[in-house]
């Protein structure tokens, strides 16, 4: 009998824990926030059916759910040691306080800050079945960054060159046609009538000749000195050669091109005199021309000098030209936002000509190892840059983030996020259109059902 008793009292203690808890559950249902808005107009709130007073649209029921998923997989920032960076280059990081490898300072630890979180977001299960979305786990990468660049063939203002007047004398016959004229070195430019140069002539061949008949010191010095002031004054050596073995000047003596190059001014006209140091004709030499090219504004601090770029240019479809930047402007341009810069290559073919448009490929390695997420998590709002993290398998929430260079698809992030937290790549403009749509920006509540 008293086993029976004892059985019968466990059972009402039983029935008497189990009772609050059903009514527990019931209240947690009641606590759910409902209320009617208008999908065109979200400010409008009312606690029942009806029309909207703005468009008379229905209302649209809200039901907020202020319980927690107990099933919620929760994300969890991957720990990690000690980071360390360069106070004023905060994307070269180490795992090790140690000297800045940019400006030799001491580098300090990485702070990680919260950033401004600015929504949620809970699916509800109707929605979940339709929501399929993909998530990226930060995490720190080296960027390698592609810039492109159009730009233009210049003539080298290096190899600019003059075919000079070294001494008096006035033009007899000119050899080169126009302007445009291709030159090269040993070519045959013009003749030059000089009494001055037609002495110095004859005192070498007196000189030569004196020389070989007596073997003198004193002539061997004049002729020394005489041939020497024909070669400053442009006579080529196979020129007094046959002089001297002529015995005789001639009264037109044939001037020849010191420099290779393009006519760029053809001053020289039969029957000009010109004194010493005018220029018959000025050169372009295009065996070596600069391509320049401009940079975007927002990679000009990328650029250095030393920087190998490949270059392809209309004119050589399929051929990739590399060369080395030699010149970077240190100014900006005030009115097309841009950078100037400039690499030197060869055109010992002649191919490339000034004017001739060009496209460049300058490869950049980022400093240091930045946190990053692919380019399609990021929305941009022109005014803040939001990214959408996993929660749960229904809940996401948005932060403003920070954002440095981008490279290949890929965005470093400088504030905002932590390393191993999951960004939504695929299914976050959803997730702001529901923010959006119910208020989710402003008051951080998270629908749960939608009806009517």
């Amino acid at each position: 009998m008293s086993k029976i008793l004892a059985l019968i009292l466990l059972m009402i203690a039983f029935i008497g824990c189990s009772n609050p808890k059903k009514s527990s559950d019931h209240e947690d249902h009641n606590t759910n926030e409902v209320y009617y808005t208008c999908s065109m107009h979200p400010q409008i709130k009312e606690d029942k059916p009806g029309k909207c007073p703005i468009c008379h649209m229905n209302l649209t029921k809200i039901e907020i759910d202020n319980t927690i998923d107990t099933n919620s997989v929760k994300t969890e920032a991957k720990v990690t040691s000690d980071i360390w960076m360069c106070k004023d280059f905060p994307d070269v990081i180490s795992d090790k306080a140690d000297e800045c490898p940019i400006d030799g300072s001491q580098m300090i630890k990485k702070v990680d800050k919260p950033f401004e979180e600015i929504a949620k977001v809970r699916l509800r299960k109707a929605q979940l079945s339709h929501f399929r979305p993909a998530f990226f786990k930060v995490t720190p990468m080296k960027m390698v960054k592609k810039i492109r660049l159009l730009g233009s063939v210049m003539q080298s203002e290096e190899k600019e060159s003059s075919i000079p007047a070294r001494i008096d004398g006035r033009v007899e016959k000119v050899y080169v046609s126009s302007t445009g004229s291709f030159i090269q070195e040993d070519d045959l430019v013009l003749e030059l009538y000089s009494p001055k140069l037609i002495t110095a002539g004859e005192e070498y061949i007196i000189a030569r000749t004196s020389y070989d008949k007596t073997k003198s010191k004193d002539f061997k010095d004049m002729f020394a000195q005489s041939e020497q002031r024909l070669e400053q004054w442009g006579i080529k050596p196979k020129q007094y050669e046959k002089w001297y073995q002529d015995k005789k000047v001639p009264k037109s003596i044939k001037i020849y091109s010191p420099s290779t190059g393009i006519v760029r001014d053809r001053k020289a006209v039969a029957g000009k005199y010109f004194k010493e140091g005018e220029n018959f004709f000025e050169l372009s030499d295009l065996s070596e021309v600069w391509v320049e090219l401009d940079v975007y504004e927002s990679d000009s601090a990328l650029i250095k000098n030393g920087q190998n770029i490949e270059l392809s240019f209309s004119a050589l479809p399929g051929e990739v030209i590399t060369g080395k930047i030699d010149f970077v402007s240190p100014v900006l341009n005030p009115k097309t936002r841009t950078l100037k810069i400039r690499t030197t290559i060869r055109n010992t073919k002649g191919m490339l000509k000034p004017a001739m448009v060009g496209s460049g490929t300058l490869t950049v390695e980022i400093p240091g190892k930045p946190l990053v997420v692919p380019r399609s998590a990021i929305i941009d709002t022109g005014k803040r840059k939001v990214v959408w993290i996993k929660l749960s398998n229904k809940d996401f929430r948005a932060k403003v983030i920070r954002t440095g260079y981008e490279s290949e698809g890929y965005v470093a992030v400088k504030e905002g996020l932590m390393e191993g937290e999951e960004v939504v790549i695929e299914g976050n403009f959803l997730l702001d259109a529901q923010a959006q749509l119910f208020g989710g920006y402003e008051k951080m509540t998270m629908p749960k059902t939608q009806s009517n």
